[in-house]
């Protein structure tokens, strides 16, 4: 989900693997009542803070609030399609909400049980560091996860579910790397999709770090400083498939590893919350939504279905970890998600193609509007889970 230009949406693998579904089996068995206190919304006074967010001001009726669970509702009042950011310090990303388009309205719930400078960001037509602001939280309060065994539970498991991905994505996209700098493109080629399967994953975890997002994942257009060169898997992805592997490709297959390695190190420390787990998992659908259904993504190689499939997968292994709390807070939702997310398998099993899929330029308009449809039933009950967890 590295910055980019995408077009406003009207409205907006099979099973997680064999170790993800052991551990979250484990994570079902626990049952506790939970203790975590409902959230105060804008500070529990009067509902969410509103955000007015046009092409040129990002509008926040508040700029404080206390310690804990703070909901902000955004409306784009502007021609552009937006996001909204609360940052941490360093740029790091405690919650966001994507492709706003024009007159639609999104909400956003953060767990903030830290006091401190936090900064607010509208980025009208997804660019750029957005139209910024202060913004302060007072006090300081328990975490969900410290008064609630459930969730803590669950960001315990998905943090294990992220970890292994990460490591087992480096194994695989050094394979990726040995047969680019080993000049073998059809090797490559066939190892890129792969490769990219579990950062496609965990993008939510990656995107918490500001920085290696758009040196993994950017695109040839994406705004990008002065004198920043572009690199990751696309840039490569366009050596293999266009240009041909250029003298560099070598330099910028090394400096891919290095930033997952640096990911790597980086969430095995991150402090997650059982909302951030929620966020993710509607934000990895809307990546489906935005980019995988238009062919944005793989542009050169057509491997979309792939990133889809794996989009898919993270977010159910996000919606698996929180589940028991799922089920002790609203028993009805749970079997709801587990019908939709297998309604997009078995929609994405009809474009199976031995161990991958078929490329994107194979699909028809109808094949693309039954993967829509499908998404899109599956993001409704997924949008629940964030305030259900915070409650």
């Amino acid at each position: 989900m590295a910055r980019r230009i995408l077009a406003a949406r009207d409205g907006a693998k099979r099973s997680s693997t064999v170790v993800l579904g052991a551990a979250l089996a484990m994570l079902a068995l626990a049952a506790c009542t939970s203790t975590a206190p409902p959230p105060p919304g804008a500070g529990g006074q009067g509902g969410p803070i509103q955000v007015q967010a046009s092409d040129t001001a990002c509008q926040v009726s508040a700029t404080e609030a206390p310690a804990g669970n703070i909901s902000f509702a955004v409306q784009n009042t502007g021609t552009k399609v937006t996001e909204f950011y609360v940052y941490g310090a360093g740029d790091r990303i405690v919650g966001e909400v994507e492709n706003i388009g024009p007159g639609l309205s999104r909400q956003l719930i953060v767990e903030v049980p830290q006091g401190g400078q936090y900064t607010t960001a509208c980025k009208p037509g997804m660019v750029g560091d957005g139209i910024r602001a202060p913004f302060t939280v007072t006090g300081n309060t328990a975490g969900s996860t410290s008064q609630d065994a459930l969730l803590a539970s669950a960001v315990a498991g998905y943090q294990r579910y992220t970890n292994s991905q990460i490591e087992a994505g480096i194994a695989r996209t050094q394979e990726f790397v040995d047969a680019v700098k080993a000049g073998n493109v059809e090797q490559a080629k066939a190892l890129f999709p792969v490769s990219r399967t579990y950062w496609e994953r965990v993008e939510p975890v990656a995107e918490s770090f500001g920085d290696i997002d758009p040196r993994v994942d950017g695109r040839e257009d994406d705004e990008r400083d002065p004198g920043v060169a572009w690199t990751g898997y696309h840039r490569l992805e366009k050596d293999l498939w266009v240009t041909g592997l250029q003298p560099d490709s070598a330099a910028i297959g090394d400096q891919l590893m290095a930033d997952l390695r640096d990911l790597q190190t980086r969430a095995a420390t991150v402090q997650l919350t059982p909302v951030q787990l929620a966020n993710g998992a509607k934000e990895l659908l809307d990546e489906v939504a935005t980019g995988k259904i238009t062919g944005e993504e793989d542009r050169y190689s057509h491997t979309d279905l792939w990133d889809f499939r794996a989009n898919v997968d993270g977010s159910q292994a996000a919606v698996a970890a929180l589940r028991p709390a799922i089920d002790q807070r609203d028993p009805a939702l749970g079997p709801t998600l587990d019908q939709r997310f297998a309604d997009v398998d078995a929609v994405l099993e009809q474009y199976r193609s031995g161990d991958g899929y078929v490329l994107y330029t194979q699909l028809t308009e109808q094949d693309k509007q039954r993967m829509t449809q499908a998404v899109d039933a599956l993001g409704e009950p997924v949008s629940q889970v964030a305030g259900l967890v915070a409650a």
